[in-house]
């Protein structure tokens, strides 16, 4: 070996960091290695200072092979670039790092084909659990999917989904329908009459719930639903979709136009002012969710509040708690009326 080389080592092992820490391998382990085992508050600092001082990982693999599950949390979304999405993987995050996890995100673009190579190919890695954030979906091509949660589960995985959930699969609900009521019957009571409403394609029951409750809602109140428009969950079905009808049809001062999320009010809005209308004063708009950007747009936009962190939150905590109460009520939704929708003399 010439003067210049430098001897490489190899990574750090869990008998290095015991060594250092001058505790047993079984000690170190249960610091490192999440055992539930309790270990005296002075070993465990000990032990954590001397992985970080040699740069000790946690070798996942192995503690597949040795649990049965990794010390990871897998989460099915179907876009990252949504804030609605971004917000709960924040609490799905917020909760794993408490827990000692890591989250791995997959983006299942909402094809119930692709969400069921998802989790087939996750069980490779063997997650401790399952979060199914993307819209769940009805009708045939959505069963593909069960056998592959089935498979999950039987590899002692567990799966929690966000909305309402069959057999041994845990729930976490937002009472979308109880919420778009409430902001249906409220946009009554500032004058509003004439609403048109986006959503996404029938069988996506986020949607689906969504517009059945604004209408029920708006209806009470003594308000009429033009149309329902079948457009999607994005920004630019929003926007392509109000484009069209403001070209096809004539709009009258005061229509309300309802997204069914605020992504897609954002794109409605966008389509209006391009339209050379304005949002507010002439065409309001509302949307679902309170994302951050639904704030600080211009006129802000009237929407329902979801905690959307504290959603993520509680997944994580159904996916790793051993006692989970089933009964416990859906987080409160609240409704948030900004300059989007003006009241009407």
């Amino acid at each position: 070996m010439s003067e210049s080389a430098t001897p490489t080592r190899g990574a750090a092992t869990l008998h290095d960091v015991a060594r250092e820490a001058g505790v047993s391998l079984a000690t170190a382990s249960r610091v490192l290695n999440g055992s539930t085992r309790k270990v005296a508050e002075s070993y465990r600092e000990r032990v954590e200072a001397a992985a970080d001082k040699l740069g000790y990982t946690a070798n996942l693999s192995a503690q597949a092979t040795a649990r049965g599950t990794a010390a990871i949390v897998a989460l099915l979304v179907a876009d990252i670039a949504d804030p609605y999405f971004a917000q709960l993987a924040s609490g799905v995050a917020r909760g794993a790092d408490e827990a000692g996890l890591v989250v791995t995100i997959a983006i299942t673009e909402r094809d119930p084909q692709r969400e069921a190579r998802l989790v087939r190919a996750l069980r490779g890695q063997r997650p401790r659990g399952l979060i199914l954030a993307a819209s769940r979906t009805g009708g045939p091509e959505a069963a593909v999917l069960e056998p592959e949660l089935e498979a999950f589960q039987g590899m002692g995985g567990r799966v929690v989904a966000l909305g309402p959930a069959e057999g041994d699969i845990r729930s976490v609900v937002v009472d979308n329908r109880t919420g778009s009521r409430a902001l249906g019957r409220h946009l009554t009571t500032l004058g509003y009459r004439d609403v048109v409403i986006i959503g996404a394609r029938e069988g996506v029951h986020t949607s689906d719930d969504r517009i059945a409750g604004f209408s029920e809602g708006f209806t009470a109140g003594g308000g009429q639903v033009r149309e329902v428009i079948r457009a999607g969950f994005t920004r630019d079905a929003g926007y392509e979709a109000t484009a069209r009808l403001l070209a096809e049809q004539s709009v009258p001062a005061g229509t309300l136009v309802f997204g069914i999320s605020d992504v897609v009010a954002i794109g409605v809005m966008s389509a209006v002012r391009e339209a050379g209308r304005f949002v507010g004063s002439d065409i309001a708009v509302a949307g679902f969710d309170d994302i951050a950007t639904g704030r600080d747009i211009r006129p802000g936009l009237t929407t329902v509040h979801v905690p959307l962190e504290e959603v993520g939150y509680r997944a994580l905590r159904a996916v790793l708690d051993e006692e989970w109460d089933a009964s416990q009520p859906p987080l409160a939704l609240d409704v948030v009326v900004r300059g989007s929708t003006p009241v009407r003399a």
